[in-house]
């Protein structure tokens, strides 16, 4: 197995189920609503933006429609091998090996950064932020779009799940470190039932996931999500 890169926090969602993590992807805010509040703060058109965490890869070709050049980071090889074997013959993309606390970019770089679900939880990436200090250039922004653990069934379910995690402990840091944050009021919307309790089985513990799939009818889940930002 290749070696993961030191200091990534393992993700066990995408780490384990590459290919259920893409039917996830698939059906989260078919809307377009995170997308929209990013572009509102700070538009990528021409820019050179910066996936951190960016796993399979999922979001790189609609950057690269609009960015002059995406640079995708991920520190498990199979899943920036995935990446870059979907972005494959995009010129513009290029995905590298390397961890959020070691970014493979010069100095002042970088317009736009965005790390999606990528387990910027908080207290213990104090590393990564340094990073994002050092790689943006003024006039960029840096962005995390992050699960609301405070908010709704999949809040309560997620932090069932995590029992460590605190909400409060999460905003506070955020908070201190001068970052702004903005409700995401996302959904999923799946293609089948299958799909949908695939998904919620490699998000939640054994238990919750059978709770979460019985409490949900239709094909349809609320997904509360925040998006954070510092401008530089």
């Amino acid at each position: 197995m290749p070696r993961i890169v030191d200091g990534a926090i393992p993700s066990p969602n995408i780490w384990n189920s590459p290919r259920t993590y893409e039917v996830e992807n698939r059906a989260v805010d078919p809307d377009g609503a995170a997308d929209a509040a990013i572009r509102e703060i700070r538009p990528w058109t021409g820019a050179f933006l910066l996936d951190i965490g960016c796993g399979t890869g999922f979001h790189l070709p609609a950057y690269a429609a609009e960015a002059a050049r995406v640079l995708g980071v991920e520190p498990h090889p199979g899943l920036a091998r995935l990446a870059a074997e979907r972005c494959r013959g995009l010129p513009a993309v290029e995905v590298r090996t390397a961890a959020a606390q070691a970014l493979p970019v010069p100095d002042s770089s970088v317009d736009v950064a965005i790390a999606r679900w990528a387990y910027f939880f908080g207290p213990g990436c104090e590393p990564g932020l340094r990073e994002l200090s050092r790689v943006v250039r003024r006039g960029g922004a840096a962005f995390v779009i992050d699960i609301d653990a405070a908010r709704g069934p999949f809040g309560g379910w997620f932090t069932r799940t995590v029992p460590g995690y605190s909400a409060a402990a999460v905003e506070a840091f955020w908070s201190r470190q001068g970052w702004r944050r903005r409700d995401l009021d996302l959904r999923m919307v799946f293609d089948s039932r299958a799909d949908l309790a695939s998904v919620l089985r490699i998000e939640f513990a054994p238990a919750v996931a059978e709770e979460a799939i019985a409490a949900t009818p239709g094909l349809e889940i609320a997904y509360p999500n925040v998006l954070r930002w510092r401008e530089f």
